[in-house]
Parts: C-alpha cells; sequence; structure tokens
C-alpha cells in the first residue's frame, strides 16, 4: 500500500537526504596515506554494494518473494542504467581537473537536475499533461529556476576559486577539456533518475508485500550495484597503474582502522541520501517525477549555505558575494516553487 501524498513532508525528507550527500565527501580530508582509488573504492563497496542490501532486509518483508515476483526486465535495466550513472561519476571527477570543483559541481548538476527530471514525463507523453495544470507549471517553473541558479552558482565559485588561490594554481584550467567532459557527467548523472524509475515495478512488487514508505529502498540492490560494477572497474584500474593494491592493507604509518571507519562514513552519508529520497519519493503525489529536481537543488543549496557560514567566501570580492547571495535566493525560490506545485496538487479537487 502506497503512503497519501504528503509533499511538504516529502520535500523535508529530500531535505534530510540532500544534508547528508553535502557532508559525505567532508571525511575525505582526513584519510591518511591513500590513493583516492583506495578510499573510493573502500566507500563505495559500502555505499553502492553493501549497505542496499543491509537497508533491504531490514525494511522490505519477504524481500527473497520479492525478487522472486519482480519483473526481471526491470531489474535488468535499472542495473544497466547504473552502470551509465557510474560512468558519469568518473567524467565528474576527470572534470574537476580540468575546470575545478565549482564549476564541475554546478554545471553537472544543474544538467542532470534539468534532464532527470524533465526528460522522464517528456518520454512517458505526460509532461504536456503537466503543464495544463497551475501546479505543474509552478513545479516545471521551479525546474527550470533552480538548473538557472546552479549554473549563477558554479560561476560565483569559479570566480572564488580565482580570487583566493594563486595564479599557478588558476591556470590549470582548460574549458576545451572540461566542458564537454562535465556535460556528459551531467547527462549521465541524469540516468540515475531513469535508473530509479526502470526498477519502480520492483518496488511495486515490494509494496504489495507490505514495504509502503520503504518499498523504492529494492530499487537500489540494482541501481547501486550498477554503479558499483563500474567504479570497481575504474578503481581497479588505477590501482592496477598506480601499484597500490597493497594500501588496503597499509596506511603507512597511519590508522588504518581510521582510513576504514571514515570510508565507511562517508559511504554510510552517500547511502543516506538514497534512504530519504526513496522515502521523500513516495510522498510527492502527482509529481513524482519532481523528486530528482528537488533534492538537487537542495544539495547545491545546502552546500553554498554551509560554505558561506564557515566562512568560505569573506576573502571574495563585494561582486562575488552578490553573485552568490543572488544565487542561493534563486535557489530557495526554486524549492518554493517546486514544494508549492506539488501541494497544490496534492489538495482535494485538484488537477
Amino acid at each position: 500500500m502506497n503512503p497519501e501524498a504528503a509533499p511538504l513532508l516529502g520535500t523535508a525528507f529530500h531535505a534530510i537526504g540532500a544534508a547528508a550527500a553535502a557532508l559525505c565527501y567532508a571525511p575525505q580530508r582526513y584519510v591518511k596515506n591513500w590513493r583516492w582509488q583506495t578510499y573510493w573504492l573502500a566507500q563505495a563497496s559500502g555505499c553502492w554494494l553493501v549497505l542496499p542490501w543491509i537497508f533491504a532486509w531490514f525494511t522490505i518483508p519477504e524481500l527473497g518473494a520479492v525478487l522472486r515476483e519482480a519483473p526481471a526486465a526491470a531489474m535488468g535495466k535499472s542495473y544497466l542504467l547504473g552502470v551509465l550513472y557510474g560512468v558519469g561519476g568518473i567524467a565528474f571527477g576527470v572534470a574537476i581537473r580540468h575546470i575545478g570543483f565549482s564549476l564541475t559541481y554546478a554545471i553537472a548538476i544543474g544538467v542532470s537536475c534539468v534532464l532527470g527530471t524533465l526528460l522522464p514525463p517528456i518520454m512517458a507523453g505526460t509532461l504536456g499533461a503537466t503543464l495544463v495544470s497551475t501546479a505543474g507549471i509552478y513545479v516545471v517553473a521551479g525546474v527550470l529556476l533552480g538548473g538557472g541558479a546552479m549554473l549563477v552558482t558554479g560561476l560565483a565559485g569559479f570566480r572564488k576559486e580565482r580570487e583566493i588561490k594563486s595564479d599557478g594554481a588558476a591556470s590549470a584550467f582548460n574549458p576545451r577539456v572540461g566542458l564537454p567532459i562535465v556535460l556528459l557527467a551531467g547527462v549521465l548523472s541524469a540516468v540515475f533518475s531513469f535508473s530509479l524509475a526502470a526498477g519502480q515495478p520492483v518496488a511495486d512488487v515490494a509494496a504489495r508485500h507490505g514495504a509502503g514508505n520503504f518499498q523504492g529502498n529494492v530499487i537500489y540492490l540494482f541501481s547501486n550495484t550498477g554503479a558499483f560494477t563500474t567504479t570497481l572497474l575504474y578503481c581497479l584500474f588505477l590501482i592496477a597503474r598506480d601499484r597500490s593494491a597493497g594500501e588496503f592493507a597499509s596506511a603507512g604509518g597511519a590508522s588504518l582502522v581510521r582510513n576504514y571507519a571514515l570510508s565507511l562514513l562517508t559511504g554510510l552519508l552517500w547511502y543516506l541520501q538514497f534512504f530519504f529520497y526513496g522515502l521523500g519519493h513516495v510522498r510527492m503525489g502527482d509529481f513524482k517525477f519532481s523528486s530528482w529536481a528537488i533534492h538537487m537543488i537542495i544539495l547545491i543549496l545546502l552546500s553554498c549555505g554551509f560554505g558561506v557560514a564557515i566562512g568560505e567566501w569573506t576573502s571574495c570580492r563585494r561582486a562575488t558575494k552578490w553573485m552568490i547571495s543572488t544565487a542561493i535566493a534563486l535557489l530557495l525560490g526554486a524549492v518554493g516553487l517546486i514544494s508549492y506545485g506539488n501541494h497544490l496538487a496534492s489538495l482535494p479537487g485538484a488537477h
């Protein structure tokens, strides 16, 4: 049985998940004497492989029966789309080297936000019906505003990096290489939304077995495993190239237990975004497709707000500070539009 529509509560759950995603990279700075691929494979093993099974086992009644009854086509499609999402994650990491974190984050997530939200209803032929209603217009306007706000955020972040870094650090900027890669990252990151949609028939089976609010957890068994497959292959390539396999058994004088604990914390925070995404998604009512957008927009909003709160922008010029303030205001406006549109659609008599 599916829960009743409660889009404001759904938005709150999306906010919790986005907060977990915004914080998930924080433990990485305390990992010592490990290359990126060692740390990344350790955390990915938790986030993409182990935790989905643990959470599904405890939240999906009769999990074995659900998997036996679920359509194989839906499971396979969700997995394969998850594999493509993993390629997007790799492209994201490569793009950072050429255009910096701020622009990569904003452009990739902005593209992912718009495409991952609007393409599914376009392909299903339901976007036109959505735009007929006032509520639908608010939701789509919020998605587009959020995508534009992310680009403003990225430009502000790039200006900040140029203003506070040395000339030598800024000279690595190479948009001719970085922009095509980050656009690829954004498009393939949006595929995760398709992966979740493809797995919905499996979640429907879980709902019939009494999973209720937690029905979406069963989809992650396939979408996340797909993403892990790509991550595993890429990390193994880097490990072989750098001959760094020994790092899994040694941290070069640092605490090995601490490194694994930090990796596990990263993986847990990263997975919790999906857990709360699922709790929010089932409550969004008629416009469930907006879940992807509101999750991405709140993620960027919280990341920017946290950076402002800890003083990352204090050394920037006044114009740059105004730009990030404008971006935050636009992001808040986008969340408000999407939330209000979903609220209107949930009212009695709404069409």
